[in-house]
């Protein structure tokens, strides 16, 4: 199989380091492109990061003489790539219009960033659950005019631990869902020697990422109708977004109400059967999408969340509530499911489904 040629938008971030690390091995892909900040166009990667890698695995050797362009050089970038990746930290504003340039010249962008998430006619897709939002694109083509250009996005990174897990659940009626999401510091970019405030410490506010948490899952759930997504109305979703002391991995605890009230063991079937995109075979995808574990202490974050190499889930301590009717945890890796991981399987799918083509 031929590799498609990828470029990275925001290469020197810590979501463009995860890109770079799981794409140097991918059998799919190969990188053929880098793209920074003004400030770093011109030099070497390896020149250009400095100090600033922050993934556990060293920078691959593929990369660190390839030279850096401007994310805003479209024209050079334009001839080196088949899809391009994004993760620019810039203003949405010029996020949006950014995507929507390197679209317009014929590039698929498969976008990590939130700026075009609730732009009608833009699918924000986790694989599993909502693939079936991949035919929006069809309508973007025609709406813009693009023949090969599109612009997909993956989902806020808070909301996988527990969407995931609720999905299979959907013929049960969940009405109300209360979550708490405790998320590690590489959710911001960082890590503890950029944030010392962090050591032995917790922020109770992450901005934003209530709202996303609450209002994402609204349309991962909803449906195509015309030209846009119509979003779904239930579950009610209430989230707190924590900060804590950890580098990886995002965990959330969930208390749900139902219409129709599963038992336990009917919960824990329909979760660790759910897989729909395992006859695809996409290199990304997990075996297991969805393990539950029985031990009371399971889930850890240390442990669980390389699970199926960083893109599984894992659930635990499903028990009865006093209040509503089931709690439970669930966990999943931030920087790898919830972004470039997910992005990339997100890509995989889109190839699979012919709307990235060589």
């Amino acid at each position: 199989m031929k590799k498609f040629r990828v470029g990275i938008l925001g290469a020197t971030g810590m979501v463009g380091q995860r890109f770079i690390s799981i794409l140097s091995q991918h059998p799919w892909f190969e990188i053929s492109c880098l793209a920074a900040s003004p400030q770093s166009a011109g030099k070497t990667y390896f020149k250009a990061l400095g100090d600033r890698w922050r993934i556990d695995r060293p920078i691959p050797d593929t990369v660190k003489q390839m030279m850096v362009y401007s994310v805003y050089n479209i024209k050079k970038i334009r001839n080196k790539v088949d899809l391009i990746f994004s993760a620019l930290d810039l203003d949405k504003k010029q996020i949006k219009k950014l995507e929507i340039n390197y679209a317009e010249v014929g590039i698929p962008v498969v976008s990590n960033n939130s700026a075009h998430r609730f732009t009608e006619d833009v699918p924000m897709v986790m694989p599993e659950i909502n693939f079936n939002h991949l035919k929006l694109i069809d309508i973007q083509r025609k709406i813009r005019g693009w023949k090969k250009g599109l612009i997909a996005v993956k989902p806020n990174c808070s909301i996988q631990s527990y969407v995931s897990i609720l999905t299979p659940l959907m013929k049960y009626k969940p009405t109300r869902v209360v979550v708490t999401s405790m998320q590690a510091i590489s959710g911001s970019g960082k890590n503890f020697k950029m944030w010392p405030e962090m050591v032995d410490n917790v922020i109770p506010y992450i901005g934003d990422e209530e709202e996303k948490s609450e209002q994402e899952p609204m349309k991962i759930w909803g449906k195509v109708e015309k030209r846009k997504i119509v979003l779904a109305k239930k579950p009610l979703i209430s989230a707190n977004c924590i900060r804590v002391p950890l580098t990886n991995g995002h965990m959330a605890a969930v208390t749900v109400k139902f219409a129709k009230k599963p038992t336990k063991s009917q919960i824990i079937k329909a979760v660790t059967n759910f897989n729909p995109l395992k006859k695809l075979n996409l290199p990304s995808s997990p075996k297991q999408f969805i393990k539950y574990f029985n031990e009371p202490d399971r889930p850890q974050t240390e442990s669980e969340r390389e699970f199926e190499n960083g893109m599984g889930i894992t659930m635990g301590r499903l028990r009865e509530d006093k209040i509503f009717d089931w709690r439970f945890i669930g966990l999943s890796h931030n920087t790898v499911r919830g972004a470039a991981g997910g992005a990339i399987l997100l890509a995989e799918l889109l190839i699979k489904k012919g709307y990235i083509a060589i």
